[in-house]
């Protein structure tokens, strides 16, 4: 007999820790060249997570680009302290885009359905331009990842999905 999904959640932890990413080639070659910049959604992320009672272990801001993205995210999931893995920007069509393409090899279970919730809810804020996110989310060494357009209000919609179900997605990839 199965566990109900009621008891999956309320099992689950109540805290997670997180680390958040900003992909951003902008605002990244402005930081390094110590030009004042701002992370609008990175901040958002933070302040979202932080209000639901979770802790944010760390936050980085990287350019758009492959090798360091899943560098990052590797080295993040061989660490102890950290749950989930929140990355914003990256999703879209533009060539540069490629936090999706960086993310794929190291999920060993995709989340489609984060995708699809996604957006179908932000449809109902935008209209038909959501078909150019591609918003995801999976599973990889008992962590999560989420990855999420760069405005803030994709970060807000897509952490207002997961958030809802964090509790009954960290007990079952750790069951």
């Amino acid at each position: 007999m199965s566990v109900p999904r009621s008891m999956h959640k309320e099992a689950g932890p109540r805290t997670a820790n997180f680390f958040v990413i900003t992909v951003s080639t902008s605002r990244y070659n402005a930081k390094v060249s110590g030009q004042p910049y701002t992370d609008e959604s990175g901040d958002l992320a933070e302040s979202m997570l932080k209000q639901a009672g979770h802790r944010v272990v760390g936050r980085e801001l990287i350019k758009d680009d492959l090798v360091m993205i899943r560098s990052l995210v590797d080295s993040l999931l061989l660490r102890d302290d950290v749950d989930v893995i929140v990355l914003t920007g990256g999703t879209g069509l533009a060539r540069s885009d490629v936090t999706i393409e960086a993310l794929r090899p190291l999920f060993e279970k995709e989340l489609e359905g984060f995708g699809e919730l996604f957006r179908q809810v932000s449809y109902q804020k935008i209209g038909t331009g959501v078909i150019m996110t591609r918003a995801t989310a999976g599973v990889a060494r008992g962590k999560l990842i989420v990855a999420l357009p760069g405005s803030p209000d994709g970060v807000k919609t897509g952490l207002e999905i997961i958030l809802q179900e964090l509790p009954h997605i960290l007990y079952i990839i750790r069951s």
